[in-house]
């Protein structure tokens, strides 16, 4: 299995290039992110992960997305202050970017070929659908976005 390239180039909301290399050795939970949909509540449920178990090796990371109806349309100050003051979310953020089709991110190809959703297809059907990265990339699950972030304790604990 390929390990996950590190080197990829992402944007924090607020306009910084930087990588994942920052978050090699610990275990990745990558979400892309939505804030008017069904399920934009789990970013409380996330937040409560990354609190608990970020200080020993978790790192969740937000990519907020807008292909799944429109349910993502701000830009990244919105997205940013909509995620501090409703959620308080403090774990890394990055900008709006495409999870499927012909634009999408580097990051999100590699995790659809690691981790295929149901019967087998790579496509991500919809926000908060959720890729659990062992620390050294050797294992990614895939959950569907009615997964709920606390569902995801005992994966999360087997892999720190």
């Amino acid at each position: 299995m390929t390990r996950v390239p590190y080197d990829i180039p992402v944007r924090t909301l607020s306009g910084q290039d930087t990588t994942l290399a920052e978050h090699a050795g610990k275990v990745m939970l990558i979400v892309n992110t939505a804030s008017q949909c069904g399920f934009t509540p789990q970013y409380a449920g996330l937040e409560a992960l990354y609190r608990e178990y970020g200080p020993l090796g978790l790192v969740v990371l937000g990519f907020p997305c807008n292909q799944f109806g429109a349910q993502e349309p701000g830009d990244s100050e919105q997205i940013a202050s909509f995620c501090e003051t409703r959620f308080q979310v403090s774990f890394p953020m990055f900008e709006r970017i495409d999870v499927n089709g012909e634009h999408a991110h580097p990051l999100y190809l590699w995790l659809k070929q690691q981790a295929s959703g149901l019967l087998g297809t790579e496509a991500i059907k919809w926000n908060f659908t959720k890729f659990l990265v062992s620390r050294d990339a050797s294992s990614v699950e895939r959950y569907a976005p009615t997964t709920t972030p606390a569902s995801l304790r005992k994966d999360i604990e087997a892999l720190l």
